[in-house]
């Protein structure tokens, strides 16, 4: 039975130490310890032996099966240490790449996107694109602009004053005399830039993007003006757009007119227009005939009012996107919200 036993010793052994996988090897532990193997069914049949044999067939089959499993185990530590250099170098990450999924670069932001598309619009139409400074005089911002010095938007409740001669620019317009300044006419501009009012609500904010418009020449007429408003709603809001101009009241424009676009959302699914409310029009900015008071702050850089006339017109570039992308509430464009953001990014 001893010779037995070293013999079952020697072929595990040897089994063992050839072992190419974890399986391989868990399948050999199987073959010579587990329930139905020779060696734990000789320890298990001692008992049954002469005597005199059972305490030295009992002693070295349990000296085998300790050195069988402390052999399997040392084994079983080499193999999976193989096996894991294997799988490391085979699925090698390279720690220098992005995280997965990699993060989107991101895009421009939607008022962004919206003046760089007006402004395309414009230099298309013969337009050179200008800016001026955000923090400017009162001469600038409302004096050489023809405002009444009683109205009401000088006031402090309505404008944000760096100090008495100084404010936050409540519109674009302080560019039309810069740049009448610096250059004489024919002009043509779009004055694109944040701008700054003391409003705050679903369709006003403290802080607005404006784009001006100034077109300067000997016999510009109204009939120009709208011909160029409604090249620029046809290319923003879609090619079969109709413009309206109504009547309204700017100290810097005479004849002044509101301009309405004729609506792009109504029977769009048969239900009442939420957008138009029900009149087809949709009111998109101010504009009107440069008031002959205003080139006579410039009439030495040669727009004297008895030979050249003008246009100019300003809308909100949030205006704009708010209607052509159907967002309710324009200080959705200042929460960061990226549930709105990446729709448009």
């Amino acid at each position: 039975m001893l010779d037995r036993i070293d013999a079952i010793h020697d072929a595990a052994v040897a089994e063992i130490e050839s072992a190419g996988t974890a399986a391989a090897l868990e399948e050999l532990r199987v073959r010579h310890l587990g329930r139905k193997a020779e060696l734990p069914n000789i320890l298990r049949g001692v008992a049954q032996l002469p005597p005199e044999e059972r305490s030295a067939v009992g002693k070295r089959a349990n000296e085998v099966r300790r050195a069988l499993e402390a052999l399997i185990e040392d084994r079983s530590a080499a193999l999976e240490a193989t096996e894991l250099d294997a799988r490391l170098a085979r699925d090698r990450v390279d720690m220098t790449l992005p995280g997965n999924p990699p993060q989107p670069v991101g895009g421009l932001h939607l008022i962004t996107s919206t003046r760089r598309e007006i402004e395309d619009v414009f230099i298309g139409l013969g337009f050179d694109v200008v800016e001026g400074p955000e923090i400017d005089t009162v001469f600038y911002n409302f004096d050489a602009l023809n405002h009444d010095p009683a109205h009401p938007a000088r006031s402090r409740s309505d404008t944000f004053y760096v100090d008495d001669d100084t404010v936050l620019r409540t519109h674009t317009s302080p560019m039309q005399i810069r740049a009448m300044e610096k250059w004489p006419p024919p002009l043509s501009i779009i004055v694109p830039g944040r701008v700054y009012r003391r409003d705050s609500d679903a369709t006003h904010s403290p802080q607005f993007t404006q784009i001006e418009g100034l077109c300067v020449d000997v016999d510009i007429t109204l009939a120009d003006l709208k011909g160029v408003l409604l090249s620029f709603a046809r290319a923003i809001f879609g090619t079969d757009r109709e413009i309206r101009l109504r009547p309204h009241f700017f100290p810097f424009t005479e004849p002044s007119v509101e301009v309405d676009v004729s609506c792009f959302n109504c029977a769009r699914d048969g239900s009442p227009c939420r957008l138009c409310k029900g009149s087809g029009w949709i009111e998109i900015l101010g504009s009107g005939m440069v008031d002959p008071n205003v080139f006579a702050f410039v009439r030495e850089n040669g727009y004297d009012p008895e030979k050249v006339q003008g246009f100019a017109f300003g809308m909100g570039v949030e205006r704009i996107a708010m209607l052509k992308h159907g967002i309710p509430d324009l200080r959705m464009f200042y929460d960061n919200d990226l549930r709105l953001l990446e729709q448009f990014g």
